[in-house]
Order: C-alpha cells, then structure tokens, then sequence
C-alpha cells in the first residue's frame, strides 16, 4: 500500500493520545486534519461522533485517505441502568457509522484506539469479560461492527491499550491526578497485589503511524513494560521526589471493598462499566501483555508526574 503523503483525519485530536498521532502523522510527511466535539487550539474540524449522522461524517472525511478514531469513554462512572444501550451509543455506533462513512469516502485505511481487554477477552474466554462487562462487550462490538462496516477495501488495525503514561501539553491521562496527589502526601502507599502492561501515548502514536502505512487490519496488544501496581506506584512517587515504601494490600479486603461498592451501585439503581465486584478479581490479577517492548517508560513517567522540586 502506498504510504507517502497520504491526509489521515484523526478523531479525537484534542486528547492526550489523539494531539501524539497526530504530530506523529506530520513528523512521517502525512497531511492532518484534526477534529474534536469543539473547536479549539490544535482542533481543526468540530465533529460530535455521538451526535453526527453517516453523512455529516462523509462531509468530514472527505477527500482524506485514512482515518483514526481515538475517543474514549469512561468505563468506571456510575451510570443509572440499564447502561448497556448508552454504552453502545456512545462507542459502538459512532464507530460503525464513521468506518461506513469512510467506505462511501474510498478511504484504505484507518485505526482504532480500543482497549486491552479485549486482548485478555481473546487470551481467556473462560473470564467471560464480555459477558460480565458492560465495557468490554461494547469493545468487542465496536471493533467487530466497524469492520464489518468499513468492508474489505477499508482496513482497521485495533490497537488495544493498558494504561497510557505521557502529557501532551496540558493533556495527561485521565487517571493520573488522583494518583499524583496520593504519592506527592504524606499519606502511606499501599497496591494490591496483581499489574497491568504499560505503554506511552508517542508508544501508541508511532504504532498508529505504523499501522496506517501498512494498512493493518489487525489486533495490535500493546505492551512496552509489565508493571506490577506496586512498581507502577512506586515509579509514581519516585517521579514526583517522594519515593518510598508500598506495602502490599490483603487481597480478601481488596475483594470485600470493591463487592460493597458494587452492592452500593446496584442499590442505587446505577452500575459502571467494569462491575466493581469483577474488577476486583481483574486487579488481583497481571494483565501483562507478553511479549513487552522493553522499551523505557521512564521518561513518560517523568511527564506524566513531573517533580516540583
């Protein structure tokens, strides 16, 4: 496939992973257009992916030759039920329309930012992730229904991501301040046991460059360090100049805590994403993507926790 020059819109521009792609497309000689819900420094088109039909998406695309899709949704807010139908609106047919979209379009290739649990949906299909997760089932869909949409001449890598370290700008992760104010206080450290693969927002930015050129359409894990949760807090509080000791939390008061939290939402008449009582034996668990890159995340530690002294 020819990949010299090629105009890539990136959807999701004005996020931390989307503001990586889309320099990383201009470094390669790509021609970017960026879009977001809002126009604003470094946002070129404004398009709202839950609000807009095939045709104002056609309108978007065209005359560019790939697409990415890099929005995200919050899989840990508590939602009143039923959240499967909001879930699915949300991130599965804003995917099938774009991918349909782009078809009409001739676009040849496109990538989609998912999410490593369908990598482990795949690995063990006896947790039965996409049966017992509102999330992870809307993930699986998303990838398999815009396929399905985009057809054969339209190509669509999957990278499946854990969790993304790295700033563009103001940009950082989403999870990153809670856990930035809790290592910069006084407060004892403490993780349970279990660990989760690790990449950086440029990591995945270059994987999607990589990706677009070859015209993938494959399921891309990605992984550049496995990290238990306690080396992960560890590397956290080391970032911000308070390095200390994490101790290891009872996994019997890890399962407890998260299954009241789950009899709390159901009681409530709201549910989240990943049930809480399910993700309690996911973080007791190493979510390691293997083989990782090896390659350092330190320096995307270093911007994601920067040391203030």
């Amino acid at each position: 496939m020819d990949d010299s020059g090629v105009r890539i819109l990136v959807v999701g521009a004005s996020g931390l992973i989307g503001a990586h792609v889309a320099d990383a497309l201009r470094e390669r000689g790509h021609e970017v257009t960026t879009a977001a819900r809002t126009v604003r420094a470094g946002v070129d088109r404004a398009l709202d992916v839950v609000e807009a039909d095939v045709d104002k998406m056609r309108s978007v695309l065209a005359g560019h030759d790939g697409v990415v899709f890099a929005t995200r949704t919050e899989e840990q807010r508590p939602l009143p039920k039923p959240i499967y139908p909001v879930f699915r609106r949300n991130m599965v047919e804003p995917v099938v329309r774009l991918f349909t979209a782009g078809r009409s379009e001739g676009l040849t290739r496109g990538v989609l930012l998912g999410s490593y649990y369908t990598y482990f949906d795949r690995l063990h299909p006896e947790w039965r992730l996409a049966e017992r997760s509102t999330y992870v089932r809307c993930r699986v869909e998303q990838a398999r229904e815009g396929r399905a949409a985009a057809g054969a001449g339209l190509p669509i890598a999957v990278l499946e991501l854990p969790f993304v370290v790295g700033r563009s700008g103001e940009r950082m992760p989403n999870w990153a301040g809670p856990l930035e104010s809790w290592a910069r206080s006084g407060w004892p450290l403490v993780a349970p046991a279990g660990g989760t693969a690790m990449t950086s927002a440029q990591r995945v930015a270059l994987a999607a460059v990589d990706a677009l050129e070859a015209g993938s359409n494959e399921d891309i894990p990605m992984a550049d360090e496995n990290l238990t949760y306690a080396e992960m807090i560890e590397r956290i509080a080391g970032a911000v100049g308070r390095s200390r000791r994490v101790r290891r939390l009872p996994s019997a008061l890890v399962r407890t805590s998260l299954r009241a939290g789950s009899a709390l939402q159901r009681l409530s008449g709201r549910e989240s994403g990943v049930d809480p009582a399910q993700f309690g034996d996911l973080l007791l668990t190493d979510l390691f993507v293997d083989p990782p890159t090896s390659h350092s995340l330190a320096d995307a530690f270093r911007e994601s926790f920067p040391s203030h002294q």
